[in-house]
């Protein structure tokens, strides 16, 4: 009797299909990982912001005005932020308004390619509160609504 050496067809294309059938699994839900960690990230630097607005306000009895995609230099919001654009905007109220971050077309996960993520100062509480209109609610950090299931 000869003894058996190697593997056979049958055998490799079993672990093909194993490793196939793991990564149609692992490659969607990695990019939702990365997709969760860059709203993270970008909630993370807007808090920093909001902590100046908050300051902003106290010292000068207003919400900031800044021109559609522009930051107050003063604010310490990223000149250059790498996941999207800052805009800053006024409500009719002194007090009251929204910061929002734009996701970049290019350089950003799939799942955020130029969607947008909000914080809103309420005028009366002064409250904030963190939404997006197109950013599903499960890539959004707890705390954050979204109106798109």
């Amino acid at each position: 009797m000869k003894k058996q050496q190697g593997f056979t067809l049958i055998e490799l294309m079993i672990v093909v299909a194993v490793i196939g059938v793991l990564s149609a699994i692992a490659i969607p839900q990695y990019q939702k990982y990365v997709a969760k960690a860059e709203v993270a990230s970008v909630l993370s630097t807007m808090t920093g912001i909001k902590t100046n607005l908050e300051a902003f306000i106290v010292e000068n009895g207003r919400f900031p005005k800044g021109e559609v995609g522009e930051m107050p230099v003063d604010l310490g919001a990223p000149v250059d932020m790498p996941l999207g654009a800052f805009t800053l905007t006024p409500s009719g109220t002194t007090d009251a308004g929204t910061l929002d971050l734009k996701f970049k077309d290019k350089d950003v996960n799939a799942l955020l390619k130029e969607l947008t993520l909000t914080i809103k100062r309420a005028a009366t509480t002064g409250t904030w509160t963190c939404t997006s209109a197109d950013i599903e609610k499960a890539l959004l950090p707890k705390g954050c609504d979204s109106t798109k299931v």
